[in-house]
């Protein structure tokens, strides 16, 4: 079965997204676009979608009756208002990150597919679908006992200008908060942000490089070091220390070379070549679900519990060294 997708939004992501799920990915088809710039949306349908029909708001998108599923790849603030509108026309919607822009946005959602009674919402956190992420967990999961303590970095080249500090959790940690809760099966209940001097490529709005300290229920014990103007690449790294052993995250795939006398590796320079692969399974992953009017995946409430996790972060990042507690309200039953 093809489903019929319609995409809200036609930036970076959006057509990026498009572009699978016409030219790379089985099972779905682009039958409608939307966008406030009309011209980017008449650019996706005139290179990608041409069957696509553009629509001049998102709710009259998801309203028609030739669109089966939606994509939300629109402005981050506007992500609530059309996941409500999807959930109330029973369609089945993949958003992309942030699920809403509060976590009182994210609770409106997750009541709304409560109400619904069936999950209807996949969430991108694209990072689950990553090879080394998987492949990260299976050896968390059996290999090396209890986990006790979890080392990472996110290091990004360069930031523009308008990228402030409470940008380093939103924006930047929001991955790492999402994907440790799957990776550990566990969840947070406090949260510390420490600033070393800062780096001399930052800017006056940006403090960076910055480490969050993050407690976990079973009691591990996480830091995270955010630095996001570190010249030399896009680095991610993790690591596990269990109660029997220590599992890495895997290096991207890269060619070693002995050349002008040194050992080298090249590094990455852009997260859309670093997770590229994992986006086309996550998309994968939606259209079959979709096909079976239903969602998997990163849920509503991962979204929102994600959103809460941010908002205590950034609560910590005013309060330097302070631990701020996070806490969670009781899952509701569709989401166990």
């Amino acid at each position: 079965m093809t489903v019929r997708v319609g995409v809200i939004g036609t930036g970076a992501i959006g057509r990026d997204h498009a572009r699978r799920i016409n030219q790379v990915l089985a099972g779905g088809e682009i039958v409608a676009l939307s966008d406030v710039n009309r011209v980017s949306a008449e650019k996706v349908k005139a290179e990608i979608a041409p069957e696509g029909e553009i629509f001049e708001t998102g709710e009259a998108l998801i309203a028609s009756p030739k669109v089966d599923v939606v994509l939300v790849t629109s402005w981050g603030a506007t992500h609530e208002q059309y996941v409500l509108a999807a959930i109330a026309a029973r369609k089945p919607c993949f958003c992309e990150k942030p699920l809403a822009t509060s976590a009182d946005g994210a609770k409106r959602i997750v009541d709304a597919e409560v109400a619904h009674g069936k999950r209807l919402v996949q969430v991108g956190f694209m990072r689950r679908y990553d090879v080394g992420y998987v492949a990260l967990k299976q050896s968390v999961s059996s290999r090396i006992g209890a986990p006790i303590l979890v080392h990472a970095a996110h290091r990004n080249p360069t930031v523009p200008e308008q990228y402030v500090t409470p940008m380093a959790i939103h924006d930047t940690l929001i991955h790492e908060i999402d994907v440790f809760r799957w990776l550990l099966d566990d969840d947070y209940v406090s949260a510390r942000v420490l600033f070393p001097r800062k780096a001399a490529r930052s800017h006056a709005k940006l403090r960076d490089p910055q480490v969050v300290l993050l407690e976990t229920t079973k009691g591990v014990l996480i830091d995270v070091e955010i630095f996001v103007n570190c010249r030399y690449g896009y680095d991610i790294q993790c690591e596990v220390v269990g109660e029997d052993g220590i599992a890495k995250l895997p290096e991207p795939m890269a060619v070693k070379m002995r050349l002008d006398a040194t050992l080298q590796n090249s590094i990455l320079t852009d997260w859309k070549d670093r997770f590229i692969d994992s986006y086309d399974v996550e998309l994968r992953d939606f259209l079959k679900a979709a096909a079976q009017g239903g969602v998997s995946g990163p849920t509503s409430w991962d979204g929102y519990v994600a959103a809460i996790a941010s908002d205590a972060c950034v609560t910590a990042q005013e309060r330097e060294g302070e631990a701020v507690a996070i806490a969670l309200p009781a899952r509701p039953a569709l989401y166990n």
